[in-house]
């Protein structure tokens, strides 16, 4: 497998249809994991919780699962996995200054894992989902629409 550097085309989506929403979309997601991860959780919301490492690994797997379905060139997402990992031990800092949350190394890690992990699926059938839901669903409006 030849991964490709070079700067160039690094920001296309040709692939898909609907770029706009899909970035909106994965801003979206980006917004509700920095909200939620310095926001005092609810008692309720706690029971949640108790698996904490492995919402941290989701939160970020999907993060950068969502992206890597996005943009496609092997440098865009390198840089996308080092911003991801730079975000999730920003937060963990700005945890670590409020009152209702600490600073945990090990998020950092839980974090950092779910960012490698997605970004491994994406040079697999998993890195294709959106561009295969978009193609389903565009075929699907096409035919309805005939």
């Amino acid at each position: 497998m030849k991964f490709d550097f070079k700067p160039r085309a690094m920001l296309a989506i040709r692939h898909l249809r609907y770029q706009r929403l899909w970035i909106a979309v994965g801003v979206v997601l980006i917004l509700l994991v920095a909200i939620t991860s310095v926001i005092s959780i609810p008692a309720p919301l706690k029971v949640f919780m108790l698996k904490d490492k492995v919402v941290h690994t989701l939160a970020y797997a999907g993060l950068m699962g969502w992206f890597s379905q996005i943009y496609r060139h092997d440098l865009t997402r390198l840089l996308l996995a080092i911003g991801l990992v730079l975000m999730g031990v920003g937060i963990e800092y700005l945890q670590g200054m409020t009152t209702s949350r600490h600073f945990d190394v090990m998020d950092m890690v839980a974090n950092t894992s779910g960012v490698v992990l997605a970004w491994a699926l994406a040079y697999t059938w998993v890195g294709s989902l959106l561009m295969r839901l978009e193609g389903f669903f565009f075929r699907r409006v096409q035919r309805s629409g005939t």
